[in-house]
């Protein structure tokens, strides 16, 4: 199976024998779009909830609101449609304690994905979040599996 590495705020698709795999993500969310009937996958590695909260807003995968957007796009250019797609996400970590809850990046990340998701109607079918350790997500494009693995937990499956 071919594996295609999704980086830090990076978008990347794949169809049905090819595997999207993103390393890490601690406080960032893996977001993964699915076409159940075409067979095509999509992940964004996500860093920040929205363009507002950065310096740098050139590129839209690192962002939960813009990536989203823009990998249902890339998803569509090669064939999958808007209505079906489902979404499972991974990560947003609280990796560090903090006093502000304005500096929880995890959370707020989460909750953008979500209301993202939403406003596009996506339905969200699963998610492994929260809590405080890092995930390396690999996610199936056959199939639609999203497989969550961390050092010191179980592999989970959604």
């Amino acid at each position: 199976m071919e594996s295609i590495v999704v980086g830090i705020a990076e978008g990347k698709t794949a169809v049905s024998g090819q595997m999207l795999i993103s390393y890490a993500l601690g406080s960032c969310v893996g977001v993964c779009l699915y076409d159940g009937e075409r067979k095509i996958a999509g992940m964004v590695h996500v860093i920040l909830p929205e363009k507002s909260a950065a310096v740098n807003r050139e590129n839209p995968y690192k962002f939960g609101d813009d990536g989203v957007r823009r990998l249902i796009m890339d998803m569509e250019r090669r064939g999958a449609v808007k209505k079906r797609l489902t979404a499972k996400i991974a990560g947003g970590a609280k990796m560090f304690e903090t006093e502000r809850p304005e500096w929880e990046i995890g959370a707020q990340n989460v909750a953008s994905v979500k209301k993202t998701l939403a406003e596009e109607g996506i339905r969200l079918i699963a998610e492994d979040t929260g809590k405080n350790y890092g995930r390396t997500v690999c996610f199936f494009a056959g199939d639609g599996r999203l497989e969550v693995r961390t050092v010191r937990h179980k592999t989970v499956v959604l």
